[in-house]
């Protein structure tokens, strides 16, 4: 059964950094075409924020996070990561690894609707 288990969440102030990592088991980063990063602040939908194409890394970033944020993937490691640099308040929320349906996917569908198995969350707090 797939697990998708995020870390690397906290409190960071303004301008600081943190990096978030997806650890997929109960199968492989191979066994999908893309997967995400999305994220639900308080009061507000889940919305996404990056996606990766699994095989030629190309990338989907939201227009608030483009130049601050990186997605990358280690398929050795069955791993994705979200590099997020000049971190901001409003980047404040629940961050979420998301995967489609096996062998489906792509990274410019990047919508909370394409992803169904979801990783339990990890808290990213941007506060000074």
């Amino acid at each position: 059964q797939l697990q998708l288990v995020e870390s690397g969440g906290g409190l960071v102030q303004p301008g600081g950094s943190l990096r978030l990592s997806c650890v997929v088991s109960g199968g492989s980063t191979l066994d999908y075409y893309a997967m995400g990063w999305f994220r639900q602040a308080p009061g507000k939908e889940r919305e996404a924020v990056s996606c990766i194409s699994i095989r030629d890394g190309d990338t989907y970033s939201t227009d608030s996070v483009k130049g601050r944020f990186t997605i990358s993937r280690d398929n050795a490691k069955n791993t994705v990561h979200l590099q997020m640099n000049s971190l901001k308040p409003e980047d404040t929320g629940v961050y979420y690894c998301a995967a489609p349906h096996r062998n489906s996917g792509s990274y410019y569908n990047c919508q909370v609707v394409d992803f169904p198995s979801w990783g339990q969350g990890t808290q990213v707090t941007v506060s000074s």
